[in-house]
């Protein structure tokens, strides 16, 4: 288990679309585990693996019912919409609206190269397509409807 660097926006990897994951090894694992640590100890909620430089899809999440780890995940179904505000580890202190799908079903594998579903609402729904979104070189920047300052956070 270690801390990987969070790569900051401007670094190129972040706009690069990451590779299939082809065998799950113990290597992948390792990388799932490294990538939870960076996430806790960040205190993000999400963190996919180009955001520490390694171009696989992969991304842990956690929205506070426990890790989510996903292999190659891709959203099926999507329905609904909702305008939150988001930040991102690779974005610090950059907060804005983002519009998303209420609710969507990914499809992925887990650790153990078995294939899982996980429906996600709200805030979970959010996680997973932000971190999808990095999969594909798209930062939520990129989709932001209108930036928030700190000062306007703390007010409501």
């Amino acid at each position: 288990m270690a801390i990987r660097n969070i790569r900051k926006d401007g670094d190129e990897v972040l706009r690069k679309i990451s590779k299939e994951v082809d065998v799950i090894n113990d290597k992948v694992v390792s990388l799932l585990e490294d990538m939870a640590d960076t996430m806790y100890k960040a205190e993000g909620v999400g963190l996919a693996a180009p955001q520490i430089g390694i171009l696989k899809r992969l991304i842990v999440i956690d929205v506070g019912e426990g890790l989510i780890e996903l292999i190659n995940p891709k959203i099926v179904s999507e329905s609904g919409e909702q305008i939150e505000v988001e930040g991102c580890l690779s974005i610090p202190g950059v907060l804005g609206e983002v519009k998303r799908p209420a609710k969507v079903t990914v499809e992925a594998l887990n650790s153990k190269g078995e294939k899982i579903v996980v429906e996600g609402e709200e805030l979970l729904a959010r996680a997973l397509c932000h971190e999808i979104d990095h999969l594909n070189g798209i930062l939520f920047k990129d989709k932001v409807i209108r930036f928030i300052d700190q000062d306007e956070l703390e007010e409501s």
